[in-house]
């Protein structure tokens, strides 16, 4: 199925794009700590996880039929959104990369999102495995029908 199926695909797609980049360690290296252009921070993930949804605020459950797909989807999010803002809470979100990289619970943060994004990418019928898209591809996809 594809991704604009759902009735906020848009918010669906910028929750997708903050799991995938959340998920991958080689991409974390390679492109957040190596200072890459195109594809925003550690911050600019979170904020594409939260800003339209509050997920900071309230459950994904409340989100299934027009973001998620179904229960589970959710419960997996909210692992994910936990995790990663008890971490953002402690080192701050003007931190540098390598302050979340760097710890302790980054790594069961990653695998919550890893798990969450796998699940969302195989419900809208796409390879999990591919590299997360920059942010102006993110836009143009938005910006489509």
């Amino acid at each position: 199925m594809p991704v604009n199926d759902m009735p906020w695909w848009r918010w669906r797609s910028n929750v997708r794009s903050a799991l995938h980049m959340l998920s991958d360690p080689g991409f974390q290296r390679d492109v957040w700590l190596a200072g890459v252009d195109g594809y925003g921070d550690v911050t600019d993930a979170v904020y594409r996880l939260v800003e339209d949804t509050w997920l900071d605020h309230w459950s994904a459950e409340k989100y299934v039929g027009t973001i998620f797909r179904d229960a589970q989807e959710a419960a997996l999010v909210d692992t994910a959104v936990l995790r990663v803002l008890r971490i953002m809470h402690q080192v701050g979100p003007d931190a540098p990369v390598a302050a979340y990289l760097e710890h302790e619970a980054w790594p069961e943060a990653v695998r919550a999102a890893r798990e969450a994004h796998v699940r969302l990418a195989a419900g809208d019928g796409e390879e999990p495995d591919t590299a997360p898209r920059s942010l102006d591809v993110l836009q143009i996809m938005t910006r489509s029908a």
